[in-house]
């Protein structure tokens, strides 16, 4: 008898894991995600429009004798991340999100006083998904760079590790460092597996992004582009960079603390031209700033080429917006890039045990 409960037990576990992942997705579960043919896709809808359409884009552009060949070196695909294929929605980006925890919960830390008196003003703002005014949004950014001035990289980048150990916000059983979107994990496993030469495009900073995907996405960091961070060194003084001596016996790099230039919008195209230097035939986004990336990937291209727009339209597996959503699908439409409905087209988002919080 106690064998038969034993097998029925490990039977249904493997009846489970078969179907997706109950729980969040550990990083270790996301990295192990593999992705070579169409029948490996388990966290997809079998109904999914998009699943099929890239299914159907990658086996006709990696055919030799289709009139849409691509050859490997021009395999080009872009993702933004916020909203893409992490979550951006609870209740904000990765980074702001930080901001507000470094300034008002980080006890080894001293804000100064402009962004402690924001962050106490614009919290209970951000949560309510209230909009901010244009000099709170203005300092906010402001503050994205200057509370960390002084930190090295990977001073930065361990800040960026411990705060992915924190609990998504509106969320259950989900921390900030397991937030991947499966189902988009799978795309960019999928297009690497078949000769895709994958590159993240994010209005994210570069190094903030390096550490999330880091060990689970397989994008190498030097195809991660984002938002760069503006660095001096500890002795550079009144030097003019390009003219400063960098000893590295006396001198270290580190953030500067002044702004930084967004990559965001038209920007991502200039980043695609000056880091990448080929356009993409597949380009993946979720909101109005990835809109350079996403027109730019379809404007007098070469090759056979499409564009994704991810539709956070799940109000019950995420913190998805209807008002929101039906306005991105009307854009996405007009513009004629393909749109992704996470309600109707994943069958798991993080894992069936991550819901909205009620």
């Amino acid at each position: 008898m106690r064998k038969k409960i034993c097998a029925a037990i490990a039977a249904g576990l493997m009846a489970l894991s078969s179907f997706g992942v109950v729980n969040a997705a550990t990083r270790d579960e996301v990295a192990a995600i593999r992705v070579q043919t169409a029948a490996d896709f388990q966290y997809w809808n079998e109904d999914s429009p998009t699943k099929q359409k890239i299914i159907e884009f990658v086996e006709d552009v990696t055919n030799p004798y289709s009139a849409n060949y691509i050859p490997p070196e021009d395999r080009i695909a872009t993702f933004d991340m916020d909203g893409t294929f992490y979550c951006e929605t609870a209740p904000i980006y990765f980074q702001e999100a930080m901001f507000l925890h470094r300034v008002l919960e980080d006890s080894s830390y001293t804000a100064p006083k402009k962004f402690l008196a924001l962050a106490k003003k614009i919290k209970p703002k951000v949560y309510a998904k209230q909009k901010l005014t244009p000099a709170e949004s203005k300092l906010y950014l402001e503050g994205l760079t200057a509370i960390y001035a002084g930190m090295t990289d990977e001073e930065y980048r361990a800040y960026v590790r411990k705060f992915m150990q924190t609990n998504e916000t509106g969320l259950t059983n989900l921390k900030r460092g397991e937030a991947f979107y499966l189902p988009m994990v799978e795309i960019i496993s999928y297009l690497t597996n078949n000769g895709f030469n994958v590159y993240i495009d994010s209005a994210c900073g570069v190094s903030t992004t390096r550490e999330l995907v880091n060990g689970v996405i397989p994008i190498q960091f030097d195809r991660i582009l984002g938002t760069d961070f503006n660095y001096t060194s500890t002795n550079m003084g009144k030097d003019i960079p390009k003219e400063h001596f960098f000893d590295r016996n006396k001198e270290k790099i580190v953030i500067s603390g002044n702004w930084f230039i967004e990559n965001a919008k038209t920007v991502k195209i200039f980043s695609i031209l000056n880091q990448i230097g080929k356009k993409p035939v597949l380009a993946f986004g979720n909101s109005s700033g990835d809109s350079g990336m996403l027109e730019y990937t379809l404007q007098d291209n070469k090759y056979r080429s499409m564009s994704f727009f991810v539709i956070c339209d799940d109000t019950e597996r995420e913190l998805g917006n209807p008002t929101r959503a039906k306005n991105d699908t009307a854009l996405a439409l007009k513009r004629g890039w393909n749109p992704i409905s996470m309600r109707d087209e994943f069958k798991t988002i993080y894992g069936d045990n991550v819901q909205r919080e009620s």
